[in-house]
């Protein structure tokens, strides 16, 4: 594999530069000096903000874009071999890397490497870890998968040894990654057009945590099913958190105040440390935050940074986010797309003060609504109205056989919820306004594009 020398800077290429983990090593690599280039399908803010960064940044993947003067060419999983730049680049016999894989080489580059991983929580744990360093001063680098308003993105550029990233599971990319310390927040079956299923996931896993060194720190959640699997004869140290006392950290007394959001004592090893209070909501966010705590304990970082950086974090965009009022009804937006993530928001909005729950939901794929279709309809049956928009294909093709209406009947026959279908926004957004009422709360949800609809009724 080709490695980079990060004392000698040379022209990287990415084909598909806009993406938001690409873009931010993109960035990283500008402010070490790189020439940097790159290609996307459409114009964006990322787009944008890379070019002002002094990136060249070409809209349209062709095979022109492979010149002369590139050193090294990086592409992501979601590049197949039929791109015409892609293979102009195979062609050229220029080295390649894949996004993974120069992750993995800037991890390297720094000497406290954090890998956040898990099939739910990433982005949130990832923004939590960030707001504790930031409140510590230790000027870390940061990439996270979402955009956060401490660092006015998805990426931040320190100076410090301190890196910490999202790492995902899907196609193993995790697995090129060098951390000293790695969280496995929870362990689920998803991504089921890459995995034959759960007991493959969990192996893919088990490898993950094996890349540590004998130094290093695997933290993860001591209640999960397959722990003794993925933590069997680990070089590296196990450091446990969850909600139960026997755990290396967990939390005790929680409590919620009047706008749904937790306090808890902080255990460690069973003793009372100090008391935490977040500013977003669900209990699966105190174990998030436990999760940030022990990493930043490991880290060296003071209590103080525990509490300043947990009470200060808010949300990163598009996770339980609180968009606005229209005509008396609450719009949140949230990003959950898997049934585990949908009952945990759904389950964090009944402690908010509200008369009803309406969820529009935006389905994730084919291949994951096929999949857990009855877990679907299992955690969306939690809302009182259930708004469905057509599935969002991603990378997908419609293979004709599966639609949101198979989630509306089974939430409709076997939960007798109030669900209806309807396959475009407009005729979604008029539903809306003919039927939620004051002191509602309206949560548009999934990966796609569903934040479209509250932000339209925002503007009537």
């Amino acid at each position: 594999m080709y490695q980079i020398d990060f004392k000698k800077p040379i022209h990287v290429h990415f084909i598909g530069i806009g993406g938001i983990s690409m873009s931010g090593l993109a960035e990283i690599l500008l402010q070490e000096q790189f020439t940097v280039s790159g290609s996307d399908s459409r114009e964006s803010d990322i787009t944008r903000l890379l070019e002002s960064l002094g990136a060249k940044v070409v809209i349209g993947q062709q095979a022109s874009n492979i010149t002369e003067d590139i050193d090294l060419i990086v592409y992501t999983a979601a590049i197949h071999p039929d791109n015409p730049e892609y293979a102009a680049a195979v062609a050229s016999g220029k080295p390649m890397l894949t996004r993974a894989q120069l992750l993995g080489q800037v991890m390297s580059n720094y000497r406290y490497p954090v890998a956040v991983a898990g099939t739910h929580g990433k982005t949130t744990t990832t923004s939590m870890l960030t707001h504790i360093l930031l409140a510590a001063d230790s000027d870390p680098t940061i990439s996270v998968g979402g955009m956060l308003d401490a660092i006015g993105g998805n990426i931040r550029v320190g100076k410090s040894d301190y890196f910490v990233t999202e790492a995902c599971e899907y196609t193993n990319s995790y697995h090129a990654f060098h951390p000293l310390i790695s969280i496995i927040l929870n362990v689920d079956a998803d991504h089921l057009d890459f995995f034959s299923g759960i007991e493959e996931i969990i192996q893919s896993f088990k490898t993950f945590a094996n890349i540590l060194p004998e130094h290093g720190s695997l933290i993860i959640d001591g209640s999960l099913d397959c722990f003794d699997t993925i933590t069997k004869q680990l070089p590296a140290r196990v450091v446990t958190f969850g909600l139960d006392p026997a755990y290396d950290y967990s939390a005790a007394d929680i409590t919620y105040d009047a706008e749904g959001y937790p306090s808890y004592t902080l255990l460690k090893q069973g003793d009372k440390v100090t008391e935490i209070k977040l500013h977003v909501h669900g209990l699966h966010n105190v174990s998030n935050s436990l999760a940030a705590i022990a990493a930043a304990d490991i880290l060296g970082m003071p209590q103080e940074a525990w509490r300043t950086g947990l009470s200060e974090f808010g949300g990163a965009k598009r996770r339980f986010e609180v968009k606005g009022d229209w005509n008396g009804v609450t719009i949140v937006d949230d990003y959950a797309h898997h049934p585990t993530e949908i009952k945990a928001t759904l389950t964090s909005a009944k402690n908010t003060t509200h008369n009803e729950i309406w969820c529009v939901f935006q389905p994730h794929t084919y291949s994951r609504t096929k999949a857990l279709l009855p877990e679907f309809a299992e955690a969306l049956h939690l809302a009182d109205h259930v708004v469905l928009a057509k599935i969002y294909a991603a990378r997908e093709q419609d293979p004709g056989t599966i639609s949101s209406q198979d989630i509306a009947d089974l939430l409709q026959n076997t939960y007798h919820t109030d669900v209806v279908y309807l396959d475009t926004f407009e005729a979604i957004e008029d539903y809306l306004i003919n039927n939620c009422k004051k002191n509602d709360l309206l949560i548009t949800m999934g990966a796609g594009d569903v934040v479209n609809i509250g932000e339209d009724l925002l503007k009537k």
